[in-house]
């Protein structure tokens, strides 16, 4: 149900959950899906690629990806919600070096205030290289988008970089994390950079090193990044050690000044050869987050993990345990894109994919109450449903309130189509999903559609975007509310 099917790459607590005014929530009611504009001569989302949505407050929104132009070329898309309302959407403005096609994608955005963001991604240049760019929205206007200026040692010809995520905590002061292509040999050594915006500047990108120990190429990655306060951000992500290990990393930014990177130490069963990866992070609060991710057990089964950081202090992972129906190897499985949400510390809601006994892929729904992991339960989906699919499985997480959150995620219906659907958890308790009412009579979400981004701004009140299928092959955009 994603462009790209990636990780960049017992049961639910009995007690009832309060909400903040101290009584349960009723359950969210999702209004029928609307199509997204695109810009004159737009014909599709590309590719069905929706991924970044950013809410500052109710009713305020953007939204990024990429669509395919009257001359097929693939563009950046930034759309903006003003007091509900949907405007007419921009097509990115690429830099100026950026190729007649400039495979322009927006992949994340974070809105400090109603239209002042920023939105990251990657564009291909003149000379066929894969830069990458960060652009501005001020004032409800958006700049044209500016190369990132990579670390010295950036390979000239044949760079493939990408921004990742960005985090912004003001107007004009941002954080973001992505991977770059370094000089190192010929064919290149692939390495993570941070750069920040301070006080509307964007700085020059530095070079974030794997831990000592890395392998020659460590392909490093950084996936996400959140910032509590100007200058103090978390990102997650990967390496490759010199025994061709995948490892999970976490590193800080203090006072502006990225720290060194750090291993994660994984649950107590895990396999020599783990394969750990990071993939998506949520922080309650300053110095207080927690990471989702994936790791491989000693008997050689994929699982998810969730390592939290506790005033300060990253502790030992611990294993989610999957459904009690899952495989042997249940495969587990995260989209890595905000499949987690944490309102208070020790109180989180994730989600994602796995694989059942029968041998077939469902969706998993997990909770943190009181600083304690539950088993994961599995997504329960409306009537008529098959399974959640290869392609289905939980992508979006947000909660409004402790206990009282909602998710959205896709699954295969009795025809063998991808459906989108939302689900909400009531007072501690996950619902049955609902499908959504797709615009214009489409029957589909197709294998690349769904919902990609689910944020809850208030109580009661949420938005999602996403893609589905309009004529054969072609995939339109959506967005939904709850009344």
């Amino acid at each position: 149900m994603r462009f790209v099917r990636f990780a960049l790459l017992a049961t639910l607590a009995t007690s009832m959950l309060a909400n903040s005014s101290g009584a349960a929530t009723t359950a969210l009611r999702w209004q029928p899906a609307k199509i997204i504009a695109l810009p004159s001569g737009g014909t599709a989302v590309a590719l069905g690629y929706l991924p970044a949505l950013s809410c500052s407050s109710i009713g305020y929104c953007s939204a990024g990806g990429a669509y395919t132009d009257a001359a097929s070329h693939t563009q950046g898309l930034l759309l903006d919600q003003f007091a509900g309302v949907w405007r007419p959407p921009n097509e990115l403005r690429p830099p100026s070096n950026a190729a007649t096609d400039p495979s322009a994608l927006v992949g994340a955005i974070s809105c400090s205030s109603s239209g002042n963001c920023a939105a990251v991604g990657s564009y291909n240049d003149a000379n066929s290289n894969v830069l990458s760019f960060v652009v501005n929205e001020v004032n409800g206007v958006w700049k044209s988008a500016r190369e990132v200026a990579l670390p010295t040692d950036a390979l000239i010809k044949g760079q493939n970089s990408t921004v990742h995520s960005v985090a912004c905590t003001s107007t004009g002061n941002c954080s973001a994390v992505g991977t770059y292509v370094q000089r190192i040999s010929a064919l290149g050594h692939r390495s993570g950079f941070a750069l920040s915006e301070v006080k509307g500047v964007w700085r020059s990108a530095t070079e974030i090193s794997a831990p000592s120990g890395g392998n020659t190429n460590s392909l490093m990655t950084l996936n996400q990044v959140v910032c509590n306060s100007p200058g103090y951000c978390d990102a997650i992500g990967s390496y490759v050690d010199v025994n061709n290990v995948t490892r999970g990393i976490v590193v800080n930014q203090v006072n502006g000044v990225w720290q060194a990177t750090a291993t994660i130490v994984l649950p107590g069963n895990a396999n020599a050869y783990a394969s750990a990866v990071l993939s998506e992070i949520s922080c309650a609060a300053n110095e207080n987050c927690t990471a989702f991710g994936t790791y491989t057990s000693s008997v050689g089964a994929i699982e998810a993990l969730a390592v939290t950081k506790l005033r300060g202090t990253w502790k030992r992972a611990v294993e989610i345990v999957m459904p009690t129906n899952s495989a042997v190897n249940p495969h587990a499985f995260l989209y890595g894109f905000a499949g987690i949400a944490c309102r208070s510390i020790g109180n989180c809601s994730a989600g994602g994919q796995y694989l059942d006994g029968s041998g077939l892929y469902q969706g998993f729904l997990a909770n943190e109450v009181g600083g304690r992991w539950h088993a994961a339960i599995v997504l329960a989906l409306p009537s008529g449903a098959k399974a959640a699919g290869k392609n289905g499985g939980v992508v979006a997480v947000s909660c409004f309130s402790v206990g009282n959150c909602s998710a959205g995620a896709a699954y295969v219906d009795q025809s063998g189509n991808y459906q989108a659907l939302t689900v909400n958890e009531v007072g501690g308790r996950w619902q049955t999903g609902e499908k959504l009412t797709l615009p214009s009579g489409a029957t589909s979400v197709g294998i690349n559609g769904g919902v990609y981004g689910l944020i809850c701004t208030a109580a009661m009140s949420c938005t999602a975007t996403g893609t589905y299928l309009g004529a054969p092959g072609s995939y339109q955009g959506f967005t939904v509310a709850t009344s």
